[in-house]
């Protein structure tokens, strides 16, 4: 159980595993997608023909069964594997909990190689050491000790121990129990207005440039996905070059987290209330003109990471409603209607010129500070 103002965080390190470690976590990895995909198919052939459902419990108690039968799975630490039957469970429930909502229920699906990429330790069988020499490794139960790059302090106890594959690399999520570091109160509040052309505006006059990461690097991803089209399917050099292709996606992902990471720190950094527009993105990106710079900008990304930094800091996020927040003068509240093409606001009653981003970013304070203007609430 968390105590009081303690919350959940995780910390990513780079794992260097030898050849051999690198082969032995590969194994556990697949032998942990096929106990999964094995759980999963029990489940539903005992429904199927029997009209019997299976639990947690149910699958837990074969494990000793499984690992008499498959001696392999005999070098998998035990809470390891019943993590994979937990994840089987969670799939379950979640897939329960919509079709009671009445969303889109979303079937628990069969993991194919390459879609289940991680394995956990809820409780135990690993630990971390540092030598006098600064080698630092991270001891694994079943698989040996791995060096380890901690290129920043472990703050809080640590809870559970993810070992995850991207690509080729090798990384350990670690989930610490840690208290919420507030920070100092600046007396000021701010509105954000997101958008494509600038990313986003500030009800004080500053304009976040927008970086467009996946907008530069299209000739490439277009250049490398022509040279995968031209390879013969099922061979090696298609394997490579379709590598090579997703390791650009991840590069591209990696500098927009980064962007959305440093960006929202600031405006926590910077400011003790954030109003934000409440913005309905998957509606938004069925504008099959603005979808690929809107899933660009990732603004669900940006509010989550805001959401969750300003509440460790003791900072305080609102949400407005976002209608005719760029349409309404600032200063007069006259409404002055303007196409997205249309950059500056100009009010023919009170004469006020402003870019039209800024202005919506006044409105949008002004509504999260006023009583009853504010929808949802974060920190």
């Amino acid at each position: 159980m968390k105590k009081g103002g303690d919350r959940l965080k995780t910390y990513k390190y780079r794992l260097y595993p030898t050849k051999a470690q690198k082969q032995n976590l590969d194994e556990n990895l697949n032998l942990c997608r096929v106990l999964y995909n094995t759980a999963l198919s029990q489940r539903k052939t005992a429904y199927r023909q029997q009209r019997i459902s299976l639990n947690y419990y149910d699958q837990a108690s074969e494990l000793k069964e499984v690992k008499e039968c498959l001696p392999e799975y005999k070098y998998i630490h035990s809470q390891v594997l019943q993590d994979v039957l937990k994840r089987v469970d969670k799939a379950f429930q979640n897939f329960f909990r919509r079709v009671k909502l009445g969303e889109k229920p979303g079937y628990p699906r069969f993991k194919g190689y390459g879609w289940y990429d991680s394995f956990t330790y809820p409780q135990s069988g690993f630990s971390l050491s540092d030598n006098s020499k600064g080698n630092q490794r991270l001891k694994l139960s079943k698989i040996g000790s791995i060096k380890i790059k901690l290129h920043r302090a472990i703050k809080g106890k640590i809870k559970t121990c993810t070992i995850k594959r991207e690509f080729n690399n090798w990384y350990v999520c670690l989930s610490c129990e840690a208290e919420h570091e507030l920070l100092p109160k600046t007396h000021k509040s701010v509105g954000v207005d997101v958008g494509i052309e600038k990313y986003a505006a500030l009800s004080d006059g500053i304009l976040i440039e927008n970086p467009k990461f996946l907008r530069k690097s299209e000739s490439k991803l277009k250049h490398e996905q022509r040279c995968l089209s031209r390879k013969k399917k099922g061979s090696y050099s298609r394997i490579k070059q379709r590598q090579r292709l997703a390791k650009l996606h991840h590069k591209i992902k990696n500098q927009r987290n980064d962007f959305l990471h440093k960006e929202s720190r600031k405006l926590v950094k910077n400011y003790d209330v954030i109003v934000l527009e409440d913005l309905r993105v998957k509606n938004m990106v069925k504008n099959h003109h603005l979808a690929k710079s809107i899933s660009d900008a990732a603004w669900a990304k940006f509010t989550e990471y805001l959401s969750y930094k300003a509440e460790s800091a003791g900072k305080k996020v609102v949400f407005v409603n976002p209608r005719n927040t760029s349409q309404i003068c600032s200063k007069c509240g006259e409404t002055v209607k303007k196409s997205l093409s249309i950059r500056v606001h100009k009010c023919p009653s009170c004469g006020l010129i402003l870019d039209r981003d800024v202005n919506a970013a006044i409105n949008i304070l002004r509504l999260g500070t006023s009583p009853g203007g504010a929808t949802a609430l974060a920190g």
